[in-house]
């Protein structure tokens, strides 16, 4: 096999924590690649360490060809003070890291979900060894920043704004998984040259799964003739499942009764949502499971009619296309959006769903009662519209070959 690159990754999350950069690794080792991980101990996102890691355990280790150097940081809790101890941290110890490692790859390649702070350690590691150094954005900061922590004051976004323009400045490429981030990113003065959309892929286990192949172990939702809605992932603020409640509740006065949210996942929502769903008495209407393997997710959308992608009302998230966009997509299921922006225009464009704006409560039911009315033949188009959609435009080689073609250009 040819010898390939060394890429050094930069991720602040990496496996066991479930992010694509992990099958994107993977994929680069199959190709000849070698590959380096630098990353945090895993706890995202339940906040504390997973089991059988530490800050002195499981520090070093090789997972799929892949060499996983795990830096030591504070766990995420669940509060303010220390999600922002866990962000310092990671660049506290990436900044030792990167003075004092003997490593030397051919070019640094940086996974950004929040916290944009994580890239300043690539960028330092690519400056001391003159080496390419390209990003891949997928939340804009300091946007993202100021969503998540409520903060405005000029005094404390000022400094973090400079932080995100000296990122970009010591990157050669930035890619970004969303097309509208372009024009955000080019507005703090980058040059326009230097972005590149590349849009997020599913891994290749999203797939369509026939109900009787799921295994009884998978099955994990009520057997019965209710409309089931499926929602996988992360629960979190930014999701703004808050409008779950206020739709169930429409649903109920209209006396569509037959719906059914099932909410696997966890994060530092879940608690809320739980508590609104028992207040409001709308158990009948929901079922939540915690967190499942990645590669279980496709069993769950065969026992489901339809999926959900939902987000708070905010200018940044409605420039955002969220990574379960395409895992929805390659699975061929009917998609409900609850959602301002690009991804709307996406389901629109496939035609392989229904769309509701961000937190309206009102329209999302509307939508939903649409969709449940819908004949088994056109639920069967809607779903063979969402994978011809995805194949078109999310296939996995050819978004892969693409970046192969900037790695040999670096």
């Amino acid at each position: 096999m040819e010898n390939k690159k060394h890429i050094l990754v930069i991720a602040q999350y990496f496996y066991p924590e479930q992010f694509r950069i992990n099958d994107i690794c993977t994929e680069w080792i199959k190709r000849g690649y070698k590959v380096t991980v630098v990353t945090g101990i895993p706890n995202y996102p339940q906040g504390k360490f997973y089991k059988g890691y530490g800050w002195f355990k499981n520090r070093h280790e090789i997972w799929n060809g892949i060499e996983i150097i795990r830096i030591p940081l504070i766990s995420r809790g669940h509060s303010s003070i220390r999600l922002a101890l866990n962000y310092i941290s990671f660049v506290i110890s990436g900044w030792f890291w990167s003075h004092f490692t003997k490593i030397n790859p051919s070019l640094v390649f940086i996974y950004e979900v929040s916290p944009m702070t994580q890239a300043l350690v690539g960028v330092w590691i690519a400056e001391r060894r003159k080496i390419p150094c390209h990003i891949y954005v997928t939340d804009l900061w300091p946007d993202n920043f100021e969503i998540i922590t409520g903060i405005r004051n000029r005094l404390i976004i000022g400094p973090i704004e400079k932080l995100t323009k000296r990122i970009y400045k010591g990157c050669d490429k930035i890619f970004t998984s969303s097309e509208s981030f372009i024009g955000s990113i080019s507005k703090l003065g980058v040059p326009k040259n230097k972005l590149i959309f590349w849009p997020q892929y599913a891994e290749d286990f999203y797939k369509p799964v026939n109900s009787d192949k799921i295994p009884a172990t998978d099955k994990i939702f009520p057997i019965n003739d209710k409309f089931k809605i499926l929602f996988a992932g992360n629960i979190g603020e930014a999701q703004g499942l808050g409008v779950l409640i206020d739709a169930a509740k429409i649903l109920r006065e209209k006396g569509n009764d037959n719906i059914q949210f099932c909410i696997v996942g966890d994060g530092r929502y879940k608690d809320t949502l739980i508590k609104q769903i028992n207040d409001c008495h709308l158990n009948e209407f929901f079922v939540l499971h915690s967190k499942v393997p990645a590669t279980v997710i496709p069993n769950l959308f065969a026992q489901t009619e339809a999926s959900l992608i939902c987000l708070s009302k905010n200018e940044v998230f409605a420039m955002t296309i969220p990574a379960k966009t395409q895992s929805c997509l390659a699975c061929g299921k009917p998609i409900i959006v609850c959602a301002d922006g690009e991804i709307r225009d996406i389901i629109q464009k496939a035609r392989c769903g229904v769309t509701a704006a961000a937190s309206d409560a009102n329209g999302l039911a509307e939508m939903i009662i649409c969709l449940a009315n819908k004949s088994k033949e056109e639920l069967d188009q809607l779903s063979a519209n969402a994978r011809n959609y995805y194949c078109e435009h999310f296939d996995k080689d050819m978004l892969l070959n693409k970046m192969d073609q900037h790695i040999a250009n670096s």
